[in-house]
């Protein structure tokens, strides 16, 4: 260690089942997280996986009606690929490369010359937990979102999710809020789901991290820990993609045909719930039409326990990409739930644009017509035209009269935020 490092902290910044990461300086001052795999863990890891086979058939046997034999295959498929941190590596600077865009995200660069299968070095980047609200508030990350709404400040986005602060010299500061925080994340994950089909997996608040940027003052998030990842097919993605934007516009008949499409026969209405965590008559009215209530909350909980063997049948048939994007769903869920913005009307319309372009680029890449080009490209700006145009609409909706020209001049002209 001390032929590497100038200084090496020993107490981990943070341990898991698989690793923990120490915090640690180069002798040419770079300060670098190093990512350490526990010693036994690979010669562990098989017989992990042989005794989960064993428990699985033992269930299977003394209940029938469970089949949980796709979490021993899944589990063989993805422990070997997290157990080899330059795969972490490699999937940490695709994901940077895919979303460079987004100035918002921030994917720690990779120190390439002194990571190995099991030690992985990568640029440290300090932030709090997405969903620690002590931390952004000792960083004027804003999370009061309602007193935003009420003050509407001048300078910022009345509305929008902002306050201001006075800062030390005395100067209104714009901040992040929660309801931006969450529509970062929705943006990052429809841009990974719908348009690239290359989605990082384990989203839990502790691979999450918020910060404000040292040489803007923005806030900015920081994705960390990119061993899991899955791979879309494009049929996979294309049919999940008619299938979102057919919940979103509450069109059934496709809910039905997509989701039968993506293996749920006629367990069709369990599918669409299970997606979007929202009761069968929360489907059918529009999931985008109102928040979740706790009543619901509570009904999809009583029901997630009735409907176990369904459950259990419907993850065994679905294809094997679909059960890796129901974790991932559920762990944004959560942070949603820590941040109190779950199943705003803001995320499912982020969603349907990236559906819109992600189908747009596909119609485009299989016709050979400029005029059909053209049409494709037309409806697309039009389509998308229509949900920011939903989106003023319910966006004045909640905002009292005297702040509509404001809400209207910030929509028209972006560069005032």
């Amino acid at each position: 260690i001390h032929d590497l490092f100038v200084s090496f902290d020993d107490t981990p910044l943070g341990a898991a089942s698989l690793a923990q990461v120490h915090k640690a300086v180069l002798h040419d001052g770079r300060t670098v997280a190093v990512k350490v795999q526990h010693p036994k863990v690979q010669a562990q890891s098989s017989k992990d996986i042989l005794l989960m086979e064993v428990l699985v058939l033992a269930v299977k046997q003394l209940f029938p009606e469970f089949e949980f034999m796709w979490l021993v295959d899944e589990a063989k498929k993805n422990l070997p690929l997290e157990l080899d941190f330059l795969n972490e590596g490699r999937n940490a600077e695709k994901v940077a490369q895919m979303l460079k865009h987004f100035d918002f995200l921030k994917v720690p660069r990779i120190h390439w010359d002194l990571s190995t299968k099991r030690v992985l070095l990568m640029e440290f980047v300090d932030g709090g937990q997405v969903n620690d609200r002590d931390y952004m508030e000792r960083n004027k990350i804003d999370v009061n979102e309602v007193r935003a709404r009420e003050r509407g400040w001048a300078g910022c986005p009345a509305g929008a999710g902002v306050s201001r602060v006075e800062t030390s010299e005395q100067t209104p500061t714009c901040l992040l809020s929660l309801s931006q925080i969450s529509r970062h994340l929705g943006k990052m994950y429809s841009e990974m789901i719908f348009v690239n089909g290359f989605v990082h997996c384990d989203p839990h608040p502790g691979n999450v991290l918020v910060r404000k940027r040292p040489d803007t003052g923005r806030a900015e998030v920081i994705l960390l820990d990119h061993g899991l990842y899955q791979v879309l097919t494009e049929e996979f993605r294309l049919d999940y993609c008619r299938l979102w934007q057919s919940l979103i516009w509450t069109d059934m008949k496709r809910v039905k045909k997509y989701s039968q499409r993506l293996g749920a026969g006629d367990l069709y209405p369990l599918f669409a719930c299970m997606l979007t965590a929202r009761s069968w008559d929360s489907v059918n009215r529009g999931i985008g039409q109102a928040p979740v209530t706790a009543t619901e909350d509570l009904e999809i909980r009583n029901n997630a326990a009735n409907y176990l063997p369904q459950i259990s049948q419907l993850l065994s048939h679905v294809p094997r990409q679909m059960l890796l994007i129901f974790k991932t769903n559920d762990l944004l869920r959560g942070i949603e739930a820590s941040l109190g913005t779950r199943a705003s009307a803001s995320s499912f319309l982020n969603m349907s644009r990236c559906c819109i372009r992600a189908l747009a680029v596909h119609q485009k890449k299989n016709t050979c017509s400029f005029l059909r080009r053209t049409q494709i490209s037309f409806s697309e700006v039009f389509n998308l035209w229509q949900i920011s145009f939903h989106e003023l609409i319910l966006h004045v909706k909640g905002l009292r009269p005297a702040r509509w020209v404001s809400a209207l001049l910030c929509w028209l002209f972006p560069a005032l935020h």
